[in-house]
């Protein structure tokens, strides 16, 4: 399309935000069916908030690491952050995801996408770990993650070496996903707290680049809050993130909370345009998701969050990014387990 007219239709989607709101169906790409503390709102809350807020399709994870009470500690932390006491690796995770998806309806289970993430991606066994998994309850798993690799002060918190997106049992990881067609979900930040460089992008990169069969969907484009608290706004990531969706066709990116301020919207709450054309041109690799964990309460909060946003893109596009991109992603062959 010649660049005037592309960008007039940019121009009309940016105003658009202000006069008119979509109606959406969403799909929630992101959710923890858990909190750090293994704990759960459960099935009944979850069903009740999605059926109010239009939420029509869930991924569902546990969460990978469960959170101690030291002794030392008078009172139970709320948070991984909380207090100093460390996470340990927790394999049960994806057991109580399972239980809560088997006391549902055939009709309810299939609104809920489930991905298996219970294992210390240090350990070279962890391939063997998914698939006893995915023998154990069959047809059942959707996707592998979300994995926690640089995770900010959680990686420093857990027991054990740092995970990284290159390492060597993940390569065996990407191997089995490849195997069962399965995507997976990576939490990789692209930096630490303190450097204004993409540090760690080349751990990402080397995945992206050695298992081009996997479908990787990059937790919230390598940002998180801890960065954002130390550094506001990544101002390389925007160019990175370009480069990489030119590069890596197998690269999805989850735009959940993070993402949404500052990146998506301005400081007045207004779409960004630069972030409006770049999922233009990439219509099929963005999806949004709440990333709660374990509590669902404000769960229509943080979906209907990202309408000003939405109304900004063209509407077939809009409509992909709220509800299609994720399901798209899912294994081609659900009966290949």
């Amino acid at each position: 399309m010649p660049l005037f007219p592309r960008l007039l239709c940019l121009l009309v989607a940016l105003g658009a935000w202000q006069v008119h709101a979509r109606d959406y169906t969403y799909t929630d790409a992101h959710l923890h069916y858990v909190d750090f503390f293994q704990e759960s709102d459960g099935m009944d809350s979850l069903l009740e908030q999605m059926d109010a807020h239009d939420i029509e399709h869930v991924m569902l994870t546990g969460i990978s690491v469960a959170k101690k009470w030291h002794e030392d500690e008078p009172r139970r932390p709320r948070y991984y952050a909380g207090d100093d006491a460390g996470a340990y690796w927790y394999s049960a995770t994806d057991h109580i995801v399972a239980h809560a998806l088997q006391q549902l309806t055939p009709e309810q289970r299939k609104r809920f996408h489930p991905f298996l993430t219970g294992f210390n991606p240090n350990d070279k066994n962890a391939d063997e770990h998914v698939r006893r998994l995915l023998k154990m309850y069959p047809g059942m798993w959707k996707g592998i993650g979300e994995i926690f690799t640089r995770h900010d002060d959680l990686t420093a918190l857990t027991y054990s070496e740092t995970p990284r997106a290159n390492s060597e049992a993940l390569r065996r990881i990407y191997f089995l996903a490849e195997e069962f067609d399965l995507p997976v979900m990576i939490h990789s930040n692209i930096t630490s707290k303190r450097e204004r460089n993409p540090l760690y992008l080349p751990e990402l990169e080397e995945a992206l680049r050695d298992h081009p069969k996997v479908r990787f969907i990059w937790a919230h484009a390598g940002t998180s809050k801890e960065i954002h608290r130390h550094q506001e706004k990544l101002t390389f990531l925007f160019e990175e993130l370009e480069r990489m969706l030119g590069l890596y066709p197998n690269l999805y990116i989850d735009l959940s909370w993070t993402m949404l301020e500052p990146y998506l919207l301005d400081s007045q709450g207004r779409p960004e345009p630069q972030w409006v054309q770049l999922v233009e041109s990439h219509p099929e690799r963005f999806m949004i998701g709440s990333d709660v964990v374990g509590s669902f309460k404000r769960l229509g909060e943080h979906m209907t969050a990202f309408d000003v946003f939405l109304d900004a893109l063209s509407e077939p596009v809009a409509h992909r990014v709220a509800r299609d991109n994720f399901l798209a992603v899912l294994p081609r062959n659900p009966d290949r387990e």
